[in-house]
This record gives structure tokens, C-alpha cells and sequence, in this order.
């Protein structure tokens, strides 16, 4: 497992993260301690949660995933996990948080009750990573970014992330930071994958720029990737199923994700995959963390049997004709993702 630094911070993770937003919903945790298991067996010692998760709507209830991730670190020394997690913040249209009576405000009020809240269900005394899930861009960066510098300097949190945040946050963020003497931003956590590019527009060379680590989510696009959406496939269990089944905000989140152009995109993505030799699971993941503005890739799991193609891309390098091959369909279907 080869390793990286997050932005300018002394933290050093493996170039693979364990997400576990399906943990107390989709996978049990039985099926939970088992995939962290064998996560931590190949070399992982980075894991991701949040306060939120899992996600509602299906969620019994949020909390959950961080109070199994608690667990299962009993179960291992303290010291060789990095541990992140995420206050929410406002979801902007596309999901509301139900915590603490629907207020969701980046103020230090909220910030310092999620973070208590998440330290008891992880059962730990502090956090390595601590990001916010959603940007507040209607509330002061200042005011927010001095609220984190506090748990910073109490020894609650050990460097500050962000998360589905854009440029001009990024950015705004990091000369708020400069500019009043506060714990920045050394991690940025969003959506990249070979069917959502857009990453690399602008914010890649912010992050390379201001030495901002990306840590991104959905590399296998939210499942789509794996192709079991393939030909009108509505799989049960599967995210998106549910969603397309659902109300009109989670029809328009899962037609981000599956429509036209993205199967078509991944139907080629999967040829590529086979003439190569490796499943495309291996394939998307092996070309996130390829990136050298990526610091280490979130992979999620429903059930054990997922982990061996994704822990396939551990040690490998995409060959350049292979990404020439990835570099193509992106060119021929552009920004896949709606």
C-alpha cells in the first residue's frame, strides 16, 4: 500500500480510504467489522465517516455508522488508525441532514456540538481529520475556520478538511486562514471519478497551487461504474434504485449519476477494464489515486466480497496507454454526470 502526505499537515495515510457511509444501513455490522478488517489487513489505515451517516433517507438512524466504527476500533490500536469524520453543514437542495432540529449552520455553536457527539459515538478522545460535509457559504468562513482552529488547539482535532466544496470556497477559505493566523484546510473531499471530471477544471490546480490534498469520494461513481445499472438495470439494494424509485430530489441526485451518457460512458470504460486485464472496480480506483493532486481514494463496500478488485488497485499502475484509452471517452462524452 503506498502511502501520501495530507496537504502541508505531518499526517500520512495509505492511498486508499475506507469509506463507511453504507455501514448500519446497507451493510451490517457484522458485514461492517469484516470489510475494515480486511482494509486494515491489506495496508489501510485510513478511514472516513461522518456525523450523518448513514444517509437518510433509508437510514434507521444517523449516528449509526460512526457508533460501528467506534466499535471495531476497540478492536485495533488507536494509534494506527487515522480517523476522519464531518460536521454537515447545509446540504444545499440536495440532501437535508436531520440533526440537531434541521439547523445545520457552520457556527461554532453547531460545530462544537457535532464534534462532541461524534467523539462519543467513535468512542476516542480526539479526530485526525475533521472536515466540514457541506459548505456554509452564507455564514462568515472566519467564524467557521476559528470555531475549527479551536479544536485544533484543544486537542480534539488534528488538521481541518472540507468537503463538496468549490473553488472560490476553497480559496476563500485558505486566505481567511493566511490572513487571520487559523488552522487551514489541508484536504479537500469531493466527487471525482472517471465519469466526473469536473474536479479537474479548476479545483486540481488549486489544490496543486496551495499543496491541498484531494481525498476523493465516489470513484466508482456512485456504483455506476461497476455496471450493474447497465441496459435499464435497476438492482435491488443498490443506492440509486431506491432514489430513482423515490421523490423528485432523490430522482434528480440518482439521474446525476445514471443516465444516458454515464452508462454509455461505462459501457467503454468496462471494455477498456477487460482488454487490460482487471475489472473496472480496479480500473476506477487505480485511476483516482494515479492523480498527483490526490492524497488517497475513498472506496466504499457493501459486502466483503467487494474488497478484492478494489484492494487490487493497491499497488497498481495504470499503464499510459491505458489512460490515453480513459482520456478518450472522456473527450468523446464529456462530463458524463449531470
Amino acid at each position: 500500500m503506498q502511502r501520501k502526505r495530507l496537504g502541508r499537515s505531518g499526517i500520512v495515510v495509505s492511498d486508499i480510504c475506507m469509506g463507511t457511509m453504507t455501514f448500519g444501513n446497507q451493510c451490517d455490522e457484522k458485514g461492517a467489522f469484516r470489510i475494515m478488517d480486511m482494509a486494515f489487513d491489506a495496508g489501510i489505515d485510513f478511514y472516513d465517516t461522518a456525523e450523518m451517516y448513514p444517509v437518510p433517507p433509508d437510514a434507521k438512524y444517523v449516528g449509526a455508522t460512526e457508533e460501528i466504527v467506534g466499535r471495531w476500533l476497540k478492536t485495533r490500536s488507536r494509534d494506527a488508525i487515522i480517523l476522519a469524520s464531518k460536521v454537515a453543514g447545509p446540504g444545499h437542495g440536495w440532501i437535508t441532514p436531520p440533526l440537531r432540529g434541521g439547523k445545520t449552520s457552520l457556527d461554532r455553536h453547531h460545530i462544537v456540538r457535532a464534534v462532541e457527539a461524534s467523539l462519543t459515538r467513535l468512542d476516542t478522545d480526539y479526530i485526525d481529520l475533521y472536515q466540514t460535509h457541506w459548505p456554509d457559504h452564507a455564514f462568515p468562513y472566519e467564524d467557521t475556520l476559528r470555531a475549527l482552529d479551536d479544536l485544533v488547539q484543544a486537542g480534539k482535532v488534528r488538521i481541518l478538511g472540507c468537503s463538496n466544496e468549490t473553488c472560490w470556497g476553497l480559496t476563500k477559505s485558505l486566505w481567511t486562514s493566511d490572513l487571520h493566523g487559523l488552522a487551514r484546510y489541508e484536504t479537500i473531499q469531493n466527487n471525482f471519478s472517471m465519469n466526473n471530471r469536473r474536479f479537474e477544471d479548476e479545483l486540481a490546480q488549486a489544490c496543486r497551487q496551495e499543496q491541498v490534498s484531494l481525498i476523493p469520494y465516489s470513484p466508482l461513481a456512485g456504483g455506476v461504474l461497476s455496471g450493474k445499472y447497465n441496459d435499464g438495470a435497476l438492482p435491488e439494494g443498490a443506492r440509486f434504485t431506491g432514489y430513482l424509485r423515490g421523490g423528485s430530489r432523490q430522482q434528480r441526485m440518482a439521474k446525476r449519476f445514471v443516465n444516458e451518457k454515464s452508462l454509455a460512458a461505462t459501457t467503454r470504460f468496462q471494455a477498456i477494464a477487460a482488454a487490460a486485464g482487471m475489472s473496472v472496480v480496479t480500473l476506477a480506483v487505480a485511476w483516482s489515486k494515479q492523480h498527483d493532486f490526490v492524497a488517497s481514494t475513498i472506496v466504499g463496500a457493501t459486502a466483503p466480497a467487494q474488497m478484492p478488485d478494489i484492494l487490487a488497485a493497491a499497488e497498481l499502475t495504470l499503464d499510459p496507454a491505458v489512460l490515453a484509452q480513459i482520456d478518450g471517452v472522456s473527450r468523446d462524452i464529456p462530463y458524463p454526470m449531470g
